[in-house]
């Protein structure tokens, strides 16, 4: 395994934020993860633990004074192809967008709506990362896992990680516990496009592009122009893409305030609630374009926030919990942060 000490994260969060880690450790295979783990055991060592991945769910407000932990496991491999569907188990390290582009370019098809998410394979189970009406849990069978107290090896199958809308149990009940090592995937051999997000399908109407002409390749490479066209490259302006989720609120809530802006979008998650676009209302407070010092709100996409050049975790954090502040004064409604804040809040 690689270890480094007192080690600049600047380069390793897609804020750009420049903070210190007391120590970084990559290990390329479980067993040296196992190896690590039981010797901090053996140890006696209780200093912090966190687990990154591609580092772009992450805000830094302060310097991490412990352990940084990252996945090189990179190994892509086929364990069963019968019938319709093949299975792939990825290793958590493996760029999410370049196992995206392997399996299409493999001709394993499910996955060409989740192009161009930033980030690493095993943060796609953490996350269940979704866009354009797909979600990672719609093609996940299980996770591998090593328990970062004990060095045990632990498998979660999907039922277990209990996915929900940017959520799992990777996120709550056991949130630092374990450290994936591996994803199972289930694709199809055959090609059945998700057109179910309406400005997919409008940008495909567009383009002239007809189902019956349409390809894994195109559907992907539409995505991606649709994400580049409204969200910031990061290696040029710092930033975790879309910052807070989109709050689900009671049937009795929405009634309310359709009441007040009838113009308000939504989605029906069911008869009893609704969704809404927290960047609509962020967008109606008037913030999208704004800044604070060197934070701002993204002016093509009012759900991103970005580092204009030099700023902390703390500019960052002082910018998103006023929008917070905003949203709710106006709307009523507690907006929440997909991006996962290390230190201390405010």
């Amino acid at each position: 395994m690689d270890i480094q000490n007192n080690i600049s994260l600047k380069s390793y969060n897609t804020f750009g934020i420049d903070v210190h880690a007391d120590r970084m450790v990559t290990y390329h295979s479980i067993e040296e993860l196992q190896d690590f783990i039981r010797c901090r055991v053996a140890d006696g060592d209780n200093s912090p633990l966190l687990h990154i991945g591609g580092g772009s769910n992450l805000l830094f407000t302060t310097n991490f004074h412990g352990t940084i932990l990252r996945s090189a496991i990179a190994d892509i491999f086929v364990t069963a192809d019968e019938g319709d569907f093949v299975y792939v188990r990825v290793g958590a390290g493996v760029q999410w967008d370049a196992w995206v582009q392997y399996a299409v370019d493999s001709s394993w098809f499910g996955l060409e709506n989740l192009s161009g998410i930033p980030g690493e394979v095993g943060s796609s189970a953490v996350q269940n990362i979704g866009a354009y009406g797909s979600e990672a849990k719609d093609f996940i069978l299980f996770v591998d896992c090593v328990d970062l107290q004990t060095g045990d090896i632990r498998h979660f199958c999907a039922a277990e990680c209990e996915y929900r809308y940017r959520d799992s149990i990777f996120k709550n009940v056991v949130k630092g516990r374990y450290a994936i090592t591996h994803v199972h995937f289930r694709l199809s051999h055959s090609f059945q496009p998700n057109l179910s997000y309406a400005g997919l399908r409008n940008q495909l109407d567009t383009r002239g592009i007809h189902d019956y002409d349409l390809s894994a390749q195109v559907l992907r490479q539409t995505v991606l122009d649709i994400r580049n066209a409204k969200l910031p490259d990061p290696a040029k302006l710092g930033n975790a893409g879309s910052f807070f989720t989109n709050p689900i609120i009671g049937r009795d809530q929405w009634e309310r305030l359709v009441a007040e802006y009838p113009e308000a979008p939504h989605f029906n998650i069911d008869p009893e609630h609704v969704k809404v676009p927290a960047g609509w209302l962020i967008e109606q407070c008037g913030w999208k374009g704004k800044t604070m010092g060197p934070a701002a709100v993204y002016d093509k996409q009012a759900l991103v926030l970005v580092n204009t050049g030099g700023a902390t975790g703390a500019d960052i954090q002082a910018l998103y919990q006023q929008v917070q502040a905003d949203v709710e004064t106006r709307f009523g409604i507690r907006i929440q942060t997909e991006v996962n804040v290390i230190g201390r809040e405010k």
